[in-house]
């Protein structure tokens, strides 16, 4: 099999609205017209309801409501507008996938989102809405493998359960390439920026990688500590398992470390976008 197997299957493959891609493609152009984009999510009903359900929830603890995309600008601002909108529109890009609880995926997947935006942070040259970006798409080749080829995917998972190998030596037995291979095909298919596509392919071990990016380390990083909580580690444990040569390729701060509390407590504010 060939990654592009899977990519040919069209009406299987995830359905991001327009509006989420040309946010993505110019996440990093300070010329790009917010305001134009803020009008277009306004005109797609079900990503704008979604959007305001979760601005006025609980989370959130605003003083009124709000009732549409032009006051949830102005009581948010445009940066966590703009986070929301990526958030909602890639984790409703598909709605059942065999084999894989999506409200897991994407909890995760909202989470390691909020981790490497968080990373970013500190003191380091990767844009925080980059790294939140690239979080959430991280694991897109898995969603892709379970979409397009369901019965290559739980055979993988069988094959991990009975020899306990990772993952990536299993995709490789039984495909020929692996999911963050798939997952960079897939970004650079929707003409994603190709850094995303990069940090999704080196994330797993940026170190490895002949030319690895910042970005992928940060990644990196945000998955490390995303483990710790679903393995509902000390802080202790985390901190003797936090990759200093990982974190020395991110350029985060040293003083990172000593705030990984903080770090273990993260919340990303986004599950209300799960259907």
């Amino acid at each position: 099999m060939e990654i592009r197997d899977l990519l040919t299957k069209t009406n299987k493959l995830p359905n991001v609205p327009e509006v989420v891609r040309q946010l993505i493609q110019q996440l990093n152009n300070p010329a790009a017209d917010y305001g134009e984009i803020a009008e277009k999510v306004a005109q797609d009903q079900t990503l704008s309801l979604k959007i305001l359900r979760l601005v006025n929830s609980a989370h959130f603890g605003l003083k009124r409501k709000v009732s549409s995309i032009d006051q949830a600008v102005v009581m948010l601002g445009m940066v966590r507008l703009k986070t929301m909108v990526i958030a909602s529109g890639i984790a409703g890009s598909v709605k059942d996938v065999e084999g894989l609880d999506l409200k897991k995926f994407w909890g995760e997947s909202f989470r390691v989102a909020a981790l490497a935006k968080w990373c970013a942070e500190h003191d380091t040259d990767v844009d925080p809405d980059i790294a939140f970006t690239a979080g959430l798409i991280h694991n897109i080749g898995l969603l892709l493998l379970h979409l397009a080829q369901p019965e290559h995917a739980l055979a993988i998972q069988s094959i991990i359960n009975d020899r306990g190998c990772n993952r990536s030596e299993a995709e490789i037995e039984q495909l020929g390439f692996t999911s963050p291979e798939a997952g960079q095909a897939l970004l650079d298919m929707w003409h994603f920026p190709a850094e995303l596509g990069i940090a999704a392919l080196q994330h797993k071990d940026p170190c490895s990688f002949d030319e690895p990016t910042a970005l992928a380390a940060v990644l990196k990083l945000a998955c490390v500590v995303n483990t710790a909580i679903r393995n509902e580690d000390d802080l202790e444990t985390l901190q003797a398992n936090f990759p200093a040569d990982v974190a020395t390729l991110a350029g985060v701060s040293a003083d990172i470390v000593d705030a990984l509390e903080e770090a273990l407590s993260l919340e990303s504010g986004l599950d209300g976008l799960i259907d």
